[in-house]
């Protein structure tokens, strides 16, 4: 990555969606959110100011995609995780059924 591996973030969520961030270069300034994505977003709610760095990873997104997005797109929209299968739809050894 040839762009600063280094920058600031504020981080909001919404009561709309479990699992919806939106990451912003400044605490407050939407401007270069969209307003299909602000749709989402009625109420943000700020979580907290990040520092995000190479080397310091993120727990469920690119560190170096959501600096990339921020610094191409003004923003990064992280989306909720998938849900997981049902127990009743994993297969299990047979050692394990009784």
């Amino acid at each position: 990555m040839s762009e600063k591996q280094e920058i600031a973030c504020a981080i909001y969520k919404t009561s709309k969606r479990d699992g919806l961030y939106l990451y912003i270069k400044e605490q407050d300034d939407f401007e270069d959110v969209p307003p299909e994505v602000m749709k989402q977003f009625p109420k943000p709610e700020h979580v907290f100011d990040l520092e995000l760095s190479a080397n310091r990873p993120l727990a469920r997104e690119d560190v170096f995609k959501v600096i990339s997005n921020l610094q191409t797109q003004g923003y990064h929209l992280q989306m909720p995780p998938r849900p997981e299968a049902p127990i009743a739809d994993i297969e299990l050894p047979d050692s394990l059924h009784g």
